[in-house]
């Protein structure tokens, strides 16, 4: 039969020790040394991380607290690593973390697997998974406990082997047990979660948002709002680029750029660095043609339909109230829809919760069985 074996002993800061580990090998291990080495201090550190007693006496002058930890090796189907489990402590392949820690000032902390766990815990799973022998050890042979290890162990496979099988049916009817309850007793707060993620998800539908469209209704609305500025601005431009119809005797930068190129292309031919600032400016004449046309095509697009920004508006107030119930601050309308998708997802959780108790009903009594 596997038994629990203790691997290793982490102590700092306990009376004369100031940080030292014990490694312990299989088989018979010794410690030895002389008065005042810290022998004592080392089955104290046993004693700590078996649930025994803290005096703050223990911590080594100076220090603020003493820590012992140690690693015990744990069949899976023991009773420590089923009562371990069952306090939420988690087994790191197949060993026990366990660590002891007494403040200066006599206060006493207990980890257990990764898990804060009462040190009275540590004291219960002793027996199970350090034997200290000493003057009184025919007295263990009054319990129960050891009693029935004794008789299991004498008869062999034929209990051992249906015993492993037992306690990882017992693991698992304890975590279906577990899961029904929370299902079952939770279920006023599950359905008032299902109602909640229901009525958020109509709403989302109702309004249909689009990844973006926030943003793109903010330009639309800013363009609306300033129409006439921005058409203003596009005339103005645009005549003083190529020229106001009205104004026949006025000056406009086309015309003025032609001028430029006509002086310069009658003498290119005499000079190449002339004649290639004459190529550059017949550059700017071709952009300035091209800037004065989109211009005018700008001023003649723009809508500045009162209706229209005010059905961007209203979609904007719309869209606004759902990233405010729904998304996160500067994520727009994209944190609506994976609200919406996680929101979905979790209601196809809930509502399988009537199926998931009949499956769980039904293992539960298997295992029972």
């Amino acid at each position: 039969m596997v038994m629990s074996v203790l691997e290793e002993m982490r102590i700092r800061s306990l009376g004369v020790i100031d940080d030292a580990v014990v490694e312990l090998s299989p088989g018979f291990t010794a410690v030895t040394g002389e008065t005042g080495a810290g022998k004592t201090m080392v089955v104290t550190s046993l004693g700590l991380l078996l649930g025994g007693r803290a005096d703050a006496a223990l911590v080594r002058i100076g220090a603020k607290n003493a820590v012992v930890e140690g690693r015990i090796s744990v069949p899976a189907a023991s009773a420590a690593a089923l009562r371990a489990e069952e306090a939420g402590a988690e087994l790191e392949d197949g060993a026990l973390l366990i660590s002891r820690t007494v403040s200066a000032e006599g206060r006493s902390r207990a980890h257990l697997g990764g898990r804060s766990v009462p040190v009275g815990l540590l004291a219960e799973l002793a027996d199970d998974l350090v034997a200290v022998h000493g003057q009184t050890d025919q007295q263990g042979l009054l319990k129960l406990s050891r009693q029935r290890q004794a008789l299991d162990r004498y008869a062999g496979d034929a209990v051992a082997v249906p015993l492993e099988k037992y306690a990882g049916a017992y693991r698992r009817l304890r975590a279906v047990s577990t899961e029904l309850e929370q299902i079952t007793t939770r279920a006023r707060e599950r359905a008032q979660e299902a109602d909640m993620l229901r009525f958020g998800l109509d709403e989302i539908a109702a309004v249909e948002p689009r990844a973006g469209e926030d943003v793109e209704l903010a330009a639309e609305a800013e363009r609306l709002g300033h129409a006439e500025a921005l058409a203003s601005a596009a005339t103005v431009a645009h005549a003083a680029l190529a020229g106001n119809p009205e104004d026949p005797e006025g000056i406009d930068a086309t015309t003025l750029v032609a001028g430029a190129h006509r002086a310069l292309e009658a003498v290119r031919s005499h000079d190449a660095a002339l004649g290639a600032l004459a190529g550059r400016i017949g550059e700017i004449g071709i952009l300035l043609g091209d800037v004065a046309g989109e211009l005018a095509g700008y001023a003649d697009d723009l809508d500045a339909d009162p209706l229209r920004l005010a059905a961007v508006e209203e979609r904007r107030a719309a869209l606004t109230a759902l990233i405010r119930k729904y998304g996160e601050a500067g994520e727009g309308t994209a944190a609506v829809l994976t609200w919406a998708e996680q929101g979905a997802a979790r209601l196809l959780e809930l509502d399988g919760d009537d199926e998931r108790i009949g499956e769980l009903t039904a293992e539960r009594d298997a295992l029972r069985a």
